[in-house]
């Protein structure tokens, strides 16, 4: 069973390279067919099932086949985990006294 912080690594992982983020930009649309991504991106197909691996295990994205092709589309429950993390993290406790390492 993976850690909570192994699958947070999959959710930054799949927002770390230009072709995920190009394709998350033409998932925003709407759902797409693996086959409208091939024709939209310059890569190919191994290249496209890399990339929607990581997504989907992201939990980014969700799939579905039709026939030989894999639908695609943006996870309303993921991209709100993902804005969630982001702002946890990087958001400072509020309710903790200063950690400093010199008392004055």
């Amino acid at each position: 069973m993976a850690s909570t912080y192994e699958e947070n690594v999959k959710v930054f992982k799949a927002f770390s390279d230009e072709k995920r983020i190009r394709i998350l930009e033409l998932l925003r649309g709407g759902e797409k067919c693996a086959c409208v991504l091939l024709e939209q991106l310059d890569i190919g197909q191994s290249g496209l099932s890399y990339h929607m691996k990581i997504l989907v295990e992201s939990g980014i994205v969700e799939s579905r086949q039709e026939g030989k092709w894999t639908h695609y589309k943006i996870s309303e429950k993921g991209s709100d985990y993902a804005v969630t993390l982001l702002k946890e993290l990087t958001t400072p406790y509020m309710n903790r006294e200063a950690n400093n390492c010199c008392k004055i």
